[in-house]
Protein backbone atom coordinates (compact mmCIF):
# COMPACT_ATOMS: atom_id res chain seq x y z
CA UNK A 1 0.00 0.00 0.00
CA UNK A 2 1.44 3.70 -1.14
CA UNK A 3 2.57 4.52 2.39
CA UNK A 4 1.36 8.58 1.84
CA UNK A 5 -2.10 6.81 1.85
CA UNK A 6 -1.61 4.13 4.44
CA UNK A 7 -0.30 7.74 6.77
CA UNK A 8 -3.34 9.61 6.11
CA UNK A 9 -5.63 6.56 6.78
CA UNK A 10 -3.53 6.27 10.47
CA UNK A 11 -4.23 10.18 10.88
CA UNK A 12 -7.79 9.88 10.13
CA UNK A 13 -8.33 7.40 12.70
CA UNK A 14 -6.53 8.97 15.54
CA UNK A 15 -8.76 11.94 14.41
CA UNK A 16 -11.87 10.36 14.85
CA UNK A 17 -10.34 8.83 18.25
CA UNK A 18 -9.32 11.50 19.26
CA UNK A 19 -13.05 13.91 18.35
CA UNK A 20 -14.72 10.49 20.50
CA UNK A 21 -12.56 10.90 23.77
CA UNK A 22 -12.70 14.60 23.43
CA UNK A 23 -16.79 14.34 22.95
CA UNK A 24 -17.21 11.76 25.81
CA UNK A 25 -14.85 14.11 28.26
CA UNK A 26 -17.38 16.99 27.45
CA UNK A 27 -20.39 15.07 28.29
CA UNK A 28 -19.22 13.78 31.21
CA UNK A 29 -17.93 16.82 32.43
CA UNK A 30 -20.80 18.97 31.39
CA UNK A 31 -22.07 21.82 33.90
CA UNK A 32 -25.65 23.08 33.13
CA UNK A 33 -25.89 26.47 33.55
CA UNK A 34 -28.46 28.84 34.45
CA UNK A 35 -29.51 30.81 30.90
CA UNK A 36 -30.61 33.67 32.98
CA UNK A 37 -27.05 33.97 32.89
CA UNK A 38 -26.66 34.94 29.58
CA UNK A 39 -29.85 37.15 29.72
CA UNK A 40 -27.96 39.26 32.80
CA UNK A 41 -25.12 39.23 30.99
CA UNK A 42 -26.79 40.63 27.66
CA UNK A 43 -27.96 43.96 29.54
CA UNK A 44 -24.44 44.57 30.87
CA UNK A 45 -22.26 46.97 29.13
CA UNK A 46 -19.37 43.97 28.13
CA UNK A 47 -16.33 46.37 29.46
CA UNK A 48 -15.50 43.83 32.02
CA UNK A 49 -14.08 47.37 33.91
CA UNK A 50 -13.94 45.59 37.25
CA UNK A 51 -16.26 48.47 38.57
CA UNK A 52 -18.85 46.13 40.33
CA UNK A 53 -16.31 44.20 42.06
CA UNK A 54 -16.40 40.74 40.09
CA UNK A 55 -13.74 39.42 37.50
CA UNK A 56 -16.16 40.72 34.59
CA UNK A 57 -19.35 41.07 33.29
CA UNK A 58 -20.23 37.82 33.35
CA UNK A 59 -18.92 36.79 36.64
CA UNK A 60 -21.49 39.73 37.56
CA UNK A 61 -24.27 38.40 35.64
CA UNK A 62 -23.77 35.20 37.70
CA UNK A 63 -23.53 36.27 40.83
CA UNK A 64 -26.87 38.42 40.12
CA UNK A 65 -28.72 34.52 39.53
CA UNK A 66 -26.92 32.90 42.47
CA UNK A 67 -27.81 35.58 44.56
CA UNK A 68 -30.66 35.84 47.42
CA UNK A 69 -30.65 39.66 47.07
CA UNK A 70 -29.30 42.42 44.70
CA UNK A 71 -27.97 44.38 47.75
CA UNK A 72 -24.53 45.43 47.28
CA UNK A 73 -24.44 43.94 43.82
CA UNK A 74 -24.54 47.36 40.91
CA UNK A 75 -23.14 47.75 37.88
CA UNK A 76 -21.47 51.17 38.03
CA UNK A 77 -21.70 51.60 34.28
CA UNK A 78 -25.47 50.48 33.92
CA UNK A 79 -28.57 52.59 34.26
CA UNK A 80 -30.90 52.12 37.02
CA UNK A 81 -33.36 51.06 34.21
CA UNK A 82 -30.65 48.02 33.45
CA UNK A 83 -30.60 47.31 36.64
CA UNK A 84 -34.52 46.79 36.87
CA UNK A 85 -34.15 44.65 34.24
CA UNK A 86 -31.64 42.52 35.36
CA UNK A 87 -34.07 42.40 38.85
CA UNK A 88 -36.91 41.35 36.54
CA UNK A 89 -34.77 38.56 35.12
CA UNK A 90 -33.72 36.90 38.55
CA UNK A 91 -36.34 37.63 40.14
CA UNK A 92 -34.82 40.17 43.26
CA UNK A 93 -35.62 43.61 44.26
CA UNK A 94 -32.70 45.92 42.45
CA UNK A 95 -30.82 48.04 45.33
CA UNK A 96 -30.65 51.61 44.21
CA UNK A 97 -26.92 52.81 43.94
CA UNK A 98 -25.60 56.39 44.17
CA UNK A 99 -23.71 57.15 41.43
CA UNK A 100 -19.87 57.44 41.78
CA UNK A 101 -17.41 59.64 40.27
CA UNK A 102 -13.60 59.84 40.09
CA UNK A 103 -12.03 62.86 41.58
CA UNK A 104 -8.48 63.44 41.55
CA UNK A 105 -6.87 64.60 45.04
CA UNK A 106 -4.49 66.59 43.85
CA UNK A 107 -4.24 70.27 42.86
CA UNK A 108 -0.55 70.71 42.15
CA UNK A 109 -0.23 72.23 38.59
CA UNK A 110 3.16 73.05 37.17
CA UNK A 111 2.49 76.43 37.98
CA UNK A 112 1.82 75.43 41.88
CA UNK A 113 4.23 72.65 42.15
CA UNK A 114 7.74 73.31 40.15
CA UNK A 115 9.71 70.74 39.12
CA UNK A 116 12.66 69.61 40.82
CA UNK A 117 13.94 67.05 38.64
CA UNK A 118 13.62 65.66 35.43
CA UNK A 119 12.54 61.62 34.70
CA UNK A 120 13.65 60.20 31.20
CA UNK A 121 12.46 56.85 31.55
CA UNK A 122 9.37 54.85 30.53
CA UNK A 123 6.25 57.52 30.76
CA UNK A 124 4.72 55.42 33.07
CA UNK A 125 3.43 56.32 36.78
CA UNK A 126 3.96 53.29 38.36
CA UNK A 127 7.80 53.01 36.99
CA UNK A 128 8.09 56.31 38.41
CA UNK A 129 6.60 55.61 41.49
CA UNK A 130 8.61 52.66 42.12
CA UNK A 131 11.72 55.00 42.10
CA UNK A 132 10.56 56.91 45.47
CA UNK A 133 10.31 59.94 44.21
CA UNK A 134 8.59 61.86 41.63
CA UNK A 135 9.46 65.31 38.93
CA UNK A 136 8.23 67.47 42.04
CA UNK A 137 8.99 68.15 45.68
CA UNK A 138 5.70 66.28 46.93
CA UNK A 139 5.83 63.07 47.68
CA UNK A 140 2.18 62.39 47.73
CA UNK A 141 1.29 64.41 44.56
CA UNK A 142 -0.04 63.23 41.05
CA UNK A 143 3.50 61.90 38.61
CA UNK A 144 1.36 62.97 35.56
CA UNK A 145 2.34 60.00 33.05
CA UNK A 146 -1.48 59.01 32.47
CA UNK A 147 -1.55 55.44 33.87
CA UNK A 148 -5.00 56.54 34.66
CA UNK A 149 -5.93 57.49 31.40
CA UNK A 150 -4.81 54.67 29.88
CA UNK A 151 -6.40 52.53 32.29
CA UNK A 152 -9.83 54.04 32.00
CA UNK A 153 -11.78 51.67 29.21
CA UNK A 154 -14.55 54.62 29.09
CA UNK A 155 -12.41 57.31 27.70
CA UNK A 156 -13.35 59.36 30.48
CA UNK A 157 -9.84 60.79 31.49
CA UNK A 158 -7.79 62.88 29.40
CA UNK A 159 -4.17 64.51 30.70
CA UNK A 160 -4.09 68.79 30.76
CA UNK A 161 -0.88 69.62 28.93
CA UNK A 162 -0.67 73.12 30.56
CA UNK A 163 -1.36 71.60 34.36
CA UNK A 164 0.68 68.23 34.14
CA UNK A 165 -3.15 66.87 36.06
CA UNK A 166 -5.27 63.99 34.42
CA UNK A 167 -8.89 65.88 34.36
CA UNK A 168 -12.11 63.59 34.78
CA UNK A 169 -14.83 63.88 31.85
CA UNK A 170 -17.96 64.04 33.75
CA UNK A 171 -20.54 62.76 31.24
CA UNK A 172 -18.37 60.22 30.55
CA UNK A 173 -17.36 58.89 33.81
CA UNK A 174 -19.68 55.58 35.08
CA UNK A 175 -17.72 55.22 38.50
CA UNK A 176 -15.67 52.23 37.38
CA UNK A 177 -12.94 52.40 39.33
CA UNK A 178 -10.59 51.42 37.17
CA UNK A 179 -8.57 54.99 37.36
CA UNK A 180 -8.45 54.04 41.34
CA UNK A 181 -6.81 51.18 40.53
CA UNK A 182 -3.91 52.47 38.39
CA UNK A 183 -2.50 54.94 40.49
CA UNK A 184 0.14 54.03 42.25
CA UNK A 185 -0.06 57.24 44.70
CA UNK A 186 -3.87 56.61 45.26
CA UNK A 187 -4.54 60.32 44.58
CA UNK A 188 -7.83 58.93 43.39
CA UNK A 189 -10.87 58.33 44.58
CA UNK A 190 -14.60 57.31 44.00
CA UNK A 191 -16.97 59.16 45.29
CA UNK A 192 -20.73 60.57 45.10
CA UNK A 193 -21.57 62.66 42.15
CA UNK A 194 -23.86 64.28 44.43
CA UNK A 195 -27.21 66.27 43.79
CA UNK A 196 -26.83 67.56 40.17
CA UNK A 197 -23.18 66.89 40.17
CA UNK A 198 -22.00 69.11 43.24
CA UNK A 199 -19.38 67.80 45.31
CA UNK A 200 -17.44 69.22 47.56
CA UNK A 201 -13.80 67.37 48.41
CA UNK A 202 -10.03 68.11 49.17
CA UNK A 203 -7.66 68.12 46.40
CA UNK A 204 -4.59 67.18 47.76
CA UNK A 205 -3.32 64.23 49.46
CA UNK A 206 0.14 65.31 51.28
CA UNK A 207 0.59 64.22 54.81
CA UNK A 208 3.71 66.09 55.44
CA UNK A 209 3.50 68.85 58.07
CA UNK A 210 2.26 72.57 57.04
CA UNK A 211 5.74 73.97 56.36
CA UNK A 212 6.99 71.12 54.27
CA UNK A 213 3.52 70.88 52.23
CA UNK A 214 3.24 74.56 51.72
CA UNK A 215 6.93 74.66 50.45
CA UNK A 216 6.50 71.60 47.87
CA UNK A 217 2.75 72.88 46.78
CA UNK A 218 1.28 76.51 47.19
CA UNK A 219 -1.76 74.73 47.55
CA UNK A 220 -1.31 72.26 49.93
CA UNK A 221 -3.67 70.71 52.66
CA UNK A 222 -1.38 72.14 55.87
CA UNK A 223 -3.59 70.15 58.25
CA UNK A 224 -4.61 73.39 60.38
CA UNK A 225 -8.10 71.62 61.34
CA UNK A 226 -10.18 75.00 60.85
CA UNK A 227 -12.17 73.28 57.93
CA UNK A 228 -12.88 70.74 60.33
CA UNK A 229 -13.85 73.63 63.40
CA UNK A 230 -15.94 75.18 61.10
CA UNK A 231 -18.30 72.22 59.84
CA UNK A 232 -21.59 72.27 61.22
CA UNK A 233 -21.79 68.40 60.00
CA UNK A 234 -18.99 66.96 61.20
CA UNK A 235 -18.31 65.69 58.06
CA UNK A 236 -14.26 67.01 58.30
CA UNK A 237 -11.79 64.65 59.80
CA UNK A 238 -7.69 65.38 60.11
CA UNK A 239 -5.74 62.37 60.12
CA UNK A 240 -1.59 62.55 59.25
CA UNK A 241 -1.96 66.37 58.31
CA UNK A 242 -4.21 66.21 55.93
CA UNK A 243 -8.29 67.12 56.01
CA UNK A 244 -10.70 64.48 54.28
CA UNK A 245 -14.39 65.16 53.92
CA UNK A 246 -17.24 62.10 54.39
CA UNK A 247 -19.08 62.53 51.36
CA UNK A 248 -21.81 60.55 53.22
CA UNK A 249 -21.78 63.59 56.06
CA UNK A 250 -21.70 66.47 53.65
CA UNK A 251 -24.37 68.98 53.25
CA UNK A 252 -22.29 70.58 50.42
CA UNK A 253 -22.91 74.22 52.91
CA UNK A 254 -19.40 75.15 51.79
CA UNK A 255 -18.09 76.72 54.76
CA UNK A 256 -14.53 74.47 54.30
CA UNK A 257 -14.44 76.17 51.45
CA UNK A 258 -14.85 79.92 52.82
CA UNK A 259 -12.20 78.71 55.46
CA UNK A 260 -9.89 76.76 53.85
CA UNK A 261 -6.09 79.32 54.09
CA UNK A 262 -4.42 77.21 51.15
CA UNK A 263 -7.69 76.71 48.68
CA UNK A 264 -6.59 73.32 48.84
CA UNK A 265 -11.16 72.49 48.66
CA UNK A 266 -12.75 72.26 45.99
CA UNK A 267 -16.07 73.09 45.45
CA UNK A 268 -17.42 71.52 41.62
CA UNK A 269 -20.41 72.50 39.68
CA UNK A 270 -22.32 74.51 42.05
CA UNK A 271 -23.95 77.52 40.29
CA UNK A 272 -22.21 80.47 40.09
CA UNK A 273 -23.83 83.25 42.31
CA UNK A 274 -24.66 87.08 40.27
CA UNK A 275 -22.81 89.93 40.84
CA UNK A 276 -25.11 92.18 43.02
CA UNK A 277 -25.90 95.41 41.19
CA UNK A 278 -23.61 97.99 41.88
CA UNK A 279 -25.24 100.88 44.49
CA UNK A 280 -26.72 103.85 42.15
CA UNK A 281 -25.31 107.29 43.56
CA UNK A 282 -27.38 109.24 45.52
CA UNK A 283 -29.08 112.58 43.20
CA UNK A 284 -27.73 115.67 45.64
Amino acid sequence: MNVIILSIIVLGIIGIVGAAVLYAVARKFYVQEDPRIDQVEALLPGANCGGCGRSGCRDFAAACVGADTLDGLTCPSSSTETMKKIGEIVGLAPVAAKPKIAVIKCNGTCELRPAHARFEGAPSCAVLSSLGTGQSACPNGCLGCGDCVEACPWGAMRMNLETGLPEVIEDKCVGCGACVKACPRSIIELRNKGPRGMRVFVACSNKEKGALAMKACKVACIGCGKCAKNCPHEAIAVNSNLAYIDYEKCKLCKKCVEVCPTHSIHAVNFPVKKAEPAATESKA
